[in-house]
């Protein structure tokens, strides 16, 4: 084990998307035990600095791996292919207009319920974009196919915040 281990090798897990939560917090928290500064109270500084660069890397990891989008990013990344979401917000026409599409229906809700309808329609694709990234990540190994669907997925995660906030605007349903 060392400091240059990718998260998954530091964490002792499988380098692919899908990870089983609660073996992922067990990992962490079992590297955390072994590597945490409290261990080192009676240590060298040397021990000490080294300790803290242990622990800091475990929780970074651990954050990185544990989110599903930051995963899918990650491995993306360690196969060459970063998703660039920054500086390249370039998308297909057709994913584009739909987005559009929601975004006016969003602006022309006035009830709880027509975003309810919005939010069951978004959420259906962002969980069929889940999907596709998970297949192509993990039964495919097609990164520059995932680095499309984890685009796809950011835009849809903003669009479902917006959503959110949405909501919090209009008054309470009825029953």
């Amino acid at each position: 084990m060392n400091l240059q281990s990718d998260d998954f090798e530091l964490l002792g897990v499988a380098k692919q998307f899908k990870q089983d939560a609660a073996e992922l917090a067990q990992r962490w928290k079992s590297l955390q035990a072994q590597v945490h500064p409290d261990r080192f109270a009676n240590a060298s500084s040397a021990e000490k600095r080294m300790a803290m660069q242990w622990s800091v890397r475990a929780n970074e990891a651990y954050q990185r791996l544990k989110n599903p989008l930051s995963r899918a990013s990650y491995l993306c990344e360690l196969h060459g292919l970063p998703i660039g979401a920054e500086d390249n917000t370039a998308m297909p026409k057709q994913f584009l207009m739909q987005q559009m599409e929601w975004l006016e229906a969003l602006d022309d809700a006035q009830t709880q319920g027509d975003v309810n309808s919005i939010t069951a329609e978004v959420q259906a694709e962002l969980d069929k974009t889940i999907a596709a990234t998970e297949q192509a990540l993990d039964e495919h190994q097609q990164y520059e196919t995932a680095v499309e669907q984890i685009r796809s997925w950011m835009f849809l995660s903003r669009f479902m915040e917006r959503v959110r906030a949405r909501q919090l605007q209009l008054p309470a349903s009825r029953p």
